[in-house]
């Protein structure tokens, strides 16, 4: 009976916390069987055998495209954010997270609006939603691992990204441990350092799920300090947001899901050390 309980609970929680609660069956939906710790090792297991890319610019300056919570469903603005990609020549597009309300059909859909890998680096994270109807099984099948690098070389300088998994709002002690000594043993090597994920450290849409833990958002924001992490970009709260603590500039994104009235995504822009930013909206 607790157990059963425990579960009625989740779902109910879980619909308040969804932006607009979809309709499903009790039956149907399922908080994540596996824990963030099980992710990480499986996301290990996969960069094992992809090792991060690199790529290469001819210029010292290249733009990054970034979206978030696409909640596909239907692909508007997913195709038109893609097609701005190509169109603004993008070195690399980041998807961090909720990139699918965890159904296999969204999972497809999703896959079947992708250009060829070769055209377009796409770096794709997952979120909460993601997980949803035991949804990790479908992003690790198509997309492979959620915790990775990836670097970007021009003839100045290379910069560093690191994409992390926090759609169970904790990243796990593994992850965290990864994180740290990753920072230490490969951050002074590279001029910048950006981090993805996808739930934002700093809240500014209050919900009951998916909140990050306080002794984590600890460890995390001295890591930046120490580590001079230059930014933190994050999606989850459907709400643009930009915010500054010591050395690193921490942003939020609007979603990229059709429908909304502040629908957008987020362009990079890195030259000669510098990081400017500019917010898109359809």
């Amino acid at each position: 009976m607790e157990i059963e309980f425990k579960k009625i609970t989740f779902l109910i929680l879980a619909c308040i916390g969804l932006p607009a609660c979809e309709k499903f069956e009790a039956k149907d939906f399922f908080y994540p069987d596996e824990t963030a710790n099980e992710r990480f090792s499986q996301s290990m297991v996969w960069d094992a055998k992809s090792p991060y890319r690199e790529l290469d610019v001819p210029l010292n300056e290249y733009s990054i495209y970034v979206m978030a919570d696409s909640h596909v469903g239907t692909t508007d603005n997913l195709d038109f954010f893609l097609a701005d990609a190509k169109k603004g020549n993008a070195t690399a597009v980041v998807m961090a997270g909720d990139l699918t309300n965890g159904h296999p059909e969204d999972y497809q859909t999703f896959k079947r609006h992708m250009p060829p890998r070769d055209s377009l680096p796409l770096f794709q994270i997952a979120g909460n939603h993601d997980y949803f109807f035991n949804g990790w099984k479908q992003f690790y099948s198509l997309f492979g691992s959620t915790t990775y690098l990836f670097t970007v070389k021009t003839p100045q300088a290379t910069d560093l990204y690191i994409c992390l998994d926090s759609g169970s709002g904790t990243m796990g002690s593994s992850q965290l441990k990864w994180l740290e000594n990753t920072l230490e043993s490969e951050r002074a090597k590279y001029r910048d350092c950006i981090i993805f994920t996808h739930v934002n450290l700093f809240r500014i849409r209050h919900t009951v799920s998916t909140n990050p833990y306080v002794e984590e958002l600890q460890v995390l924001l001295e890591l930046c300090i120490k580590y001079q992490i230059n930014m933190v970009v994050a999606g989850h709260d459907h709400e643009r947001n930009a915010a500054r603590l010591g050395n690193t500039t921490h942003l939020t994104l609007d979603a990229l899901q059709d429908g909304l009235p502040n629908s957008g995504y987020l362009i990079l822009g890195v030259k000669e050390g510098t990081i400017d930013y500019k917010f898109i909206n359809f």
